[in-house]
């Protein structure tokens, strides 16, 4: 008797494993990796790139694959923006099984995970990591973005079309793919005779050397592509000196650290993104409620709930993550990373696919402006490049 109630006991036991492995209702799980900064210099930015991707997840929490239903699980981890710290939380995803992932919001702890997901046999889609390293030689790595040779080029044009600006001065990081990529992007569409380039180091507090120099050079524009954190004591030590050129900024800077940064200062801010607020305005109602609803997620999103285009672009990806996996059939990793190439979807920042690269297709960025006095961006052009 003893032994047969032994019995009964280890076949409910391994029931239970079996249930909770499949997600605890008897249902089959598919995991997607979400590899994005919640800590470090582009926290802010990551954590809203994330909200879009968990938005989306409560909005569509299961997928249908090869005909079977499965829960849509969330893997999430902190890359910490640090190159250093980044291969080993891409593992953490590797080890937990993901199928494919998301991320990154930073172009330099994409390229350094790079090689973790390849040796996997995993797919990444790059959701706002712009610089072109990202996808260059090899066939795992995808983006969903514009990239900064694009972005670059149309920031220089704007700075000459709107300013008539014939000298710049630019200010990136010392170390950072995306901000040393993007400054030498502009220098080389501006006119590289007629910029003013300076690097900054890791750790700086203090900009004023920096924007002394831009005035002392006479600069039209000031060009900076860098953190929201930086960005920030930037804008404070423009206002403090006086500095009469607008201050220009690659998709990092779309965030509402820079609205509140900037607000009540005599600064002019103008940046390019993908997505502006009001182009989607059923997604832009449905996520406003989600934040307001949600005090983690309002935090995360900066305290209010405005619409930042990365989290667009979150949202987005993770519907584009969706439509692969229906494509592949299956969430083995081969098979869903042999569905990514031929993937085209609408989203809410317009049209996705990708080209023989792994890049999204996309010739139009997004120009707005900090409204100081509102606190609120203000849609300025929709541009291309000449």
């Amino acid at each position: 008797m003893r032994k047969v109630l032994l019995i009964v006991i280890s076949a409910l036991f391994l029931v239970a494993m079996v249930s909770g492995c499949a997600g605890g209702s008897g249902g089959k799980v598919v995991k997607i990796g979400v590899f994005e900064p919640a800590s470090g210099d582009n926290g802010a930015g990551g954590k809203q790139e994330t909200l879009g991707i968990q938005f989306a997840n409560q909005q569509t929490p299961t997928v249908v694959i090869g005909g079977t239903e499965y829960k849509v699980e969330l893997v999430i981890v902190d890359n910490q923006s640090s190159t250093e710290k980044a291969p080993s939380a891409a593992q953490t995803l590797v080890s937990e099984g993901v199928s494919l992932v998301l991320g990154s919001y930073g172009s330099g702890v994409s390229m350094a995970a790079s090689s973790v997901f390849a040796d996997a046999g995993l797919a990444a889609i790059g959701v706002s990591c712009t610089n072109p390293g990202v996808t260059e030689g090899n066939s795992h790595y995808f983006r969903i973005c514009f990239l900064d040779p694009f972005q670059g080029t149309v920031l220089a044009n704007f700075a000459k079309d709107q300013f008539g600006a014939s000298k710049a001065y630019v200010l990136a990081k010392l170390g950072d793919d995306y901000s040393v990529g993007l400054a030498n992007y502009f220098m080389d569409a501006f006119g590289r005779d007629n910029c003013t380039y300076d690097e900054f180091p890791d750790g700086t507090s203090d900009y004023s050397s920096y924007v002394a120099n831009a005035k002392a050079n006479g600069a039209e524009v000031f060009f900076s592509p860098t953190s929201t954190e930086a960005a920030a004591l930037i804008i404070d030590q423009a206002n403090t000196q006086g500095l009469d050129a607008p201050i220009l900024a690659g998709d990092t800077w779309d965030s509402n650290v820079i609205l509140n940064a900037a607000l009540g200062k005599n600064v002019s801010v103008y940046v390019t993104t993908f997505y502006q607020e009001g182009g989607a305005p059923e997604f832009d109602s449905g996520i406003k409620a989600w934040i307001n609803s949600d005090s983690t997620a309002k935090t995360n999103n900066g305290g209010d709930d405005k619409v930042a285009a990365v989290t667009a672009l979150g949202y987005d990806a993770y519907y584009v993550a969706l439509e692969v996996l229906k494509a592949a059939g299956s969430t083995d990793r081969d098979k869903v990373l042999a569905a990514v190439p031929s993937l085209s979807y609408q989203g809410v920042t317009g049209p996705i696919a990708f080209d023989a690269v792994g890049d999204a297709k996309r010739d139009t960025a997004f120009v707005k402006s900090a409204d100081t006095v509102t606190g609120e961006w203000v849609f300025i052009a929709q541009q291309g490049v000449k």
